[in-house]
């Protein structure tokens, strides 16, 4: 995890969870406190002692705002297409991919829209109530956007390998799944109050910032890894469990139905002639099923690396950043991954 001396001289930060400007700020080393991604205000005559890089800053503002307006564009789109779309073909994947969209966009405006407030203001300026909702939004998106894709996932899962199940109520289990996936990201996201308070970013200086503050040594690693552990690894593992089962179904009954086929296809008995037990072979439905496998380990992989790709980078910063005592990065260096 890089540290890197501060301006007070024995104080250390290290950018971890995007530390400059991410959901859970930077760590100072002395009072065992984090920096916010909102920066805190200056009265006038106090110094601050955190700079930035104002090219860098203008670069970053650049490439938060094209993701804010691309994801805020993506998302209102497929609600448009979800409201277009007749009743009668609507389905219970329709209800999962409205809530997915609303959780991207609630990432969209509760996380990369305070990121990119931060970079024009540079300094926090709100009360120590914003703060705290501030950081309790942040991670709440991240929260809610990971859990909607693993019910939507697990309801695919039932649909598919335990279809008897879909007749008993989908649409009130469906509906309970979403609320659970809701209500969970927000209690998870509730001790960012307890963490994040406006604070002194450095004893004189007059600079306040939303900042957080573990117990040290152990209590940053401790929160991060627990983060990671909940947005990143339960997640890829539900996922890759979940679809897992479904190929599995999928190709067993392919395998089946080939088989079924091959004993049809068999020279008859002649009694199974007179009894009429015979019947044509179903080939269109054997292809159908084997598309609908392809297809399946197709999305398989893509939403499984997707999340990965999109996912890994970041966690695997933020870990390094507070578990590695010899890091060499820089902060700055940081931002630019994690955007």
């Amino acid at each position: 995890m890089p540290f890197s001396n501060s301006p007070g001289g024995s104080a250390w930060t290290t950018p971890a969870w995007n530390w400059n400007r991410g959901p859970l700020g930077k760590v100072d080393g002395s009072g065992g406190s984090v920096e916010a991604p909102w920066s805190g205000s200056k009265a006038n005559g106090s110094r601050d002692p955190y700079g930035r890089d104002e090219d860098l800053a203008k670069l970053e503002i650049a490439v938060l705002a094209l993701t804010f307006a691309l994801a805020v564009l993506g998302n209102v789109f497929v609600l448009l297409a979800l409201h277009h779309t007749p009743r009668k073909k609507a389905s219970r994947m329709h209800l999962f991919i409205l809530h997915l969209s609303l959780a991207d966009l609630a990432v969209a405006f509760f996380q990369i829209l305070p990121q990119l407030c931060w970079e024009v203001t540079h300094r926090f300026h709100g009360p120590d109530g914003l703060c705290r909702v501030v950081k309790h939004l942040q991670v709440f998106g991240m929260f809610a956007s990971a859990y909607m894709l693993v019910v939507m996932t697990a309801d695919r899962y039932i649909a598919v390998c335990h279809p008897l199940k879909t007749l008993q109520q989908p649409s009130k289990r469906s509906r309970c799944m979403i609320v659970a996936a809701w209500a969970l990201s927000f209690l998870l996201s509730v001790p960012q109050y307890f963490i994040f308070s406006l604070s002194e970013v450095e004893s004189g200086s007059q600079v306040y910032d939303c900042w957080a503050h573990f117990i040290k040594p152990w209590g940053a690693r401790a929160y991060i890894t627990w983060m990671t552990g909940s947005i990143l690894v339960a997640p890829v593992l539900i996922l890759a469990i979940c679809y897992g089962f479904i190929c599995y179904h999928i190709w067993s009954n392919v395998r089946d139905k080939t088989r079924r086929q091959k004993r049809e296809r068999a020279p008859p008995r002649e009694g199974a002639l007179r009894k009429g037990l015979l019947f044509t072979p179903h080939v269109s439905s054997v292809k159908s099923i084997s598309r609908a496998k392809i297809r399946t380990v197709k999305m398989t992989f893509v939403i499984v690396s997707a999340y990965i790709v999109c996912w890994a980078p970041f966690f695997s910063v933020q870990m390094r950043s507070v578990w590695d005592d010899h890091a060499s990065w820089q902060g700055r260096c940081y931002d630019q991954i994690n955007y």
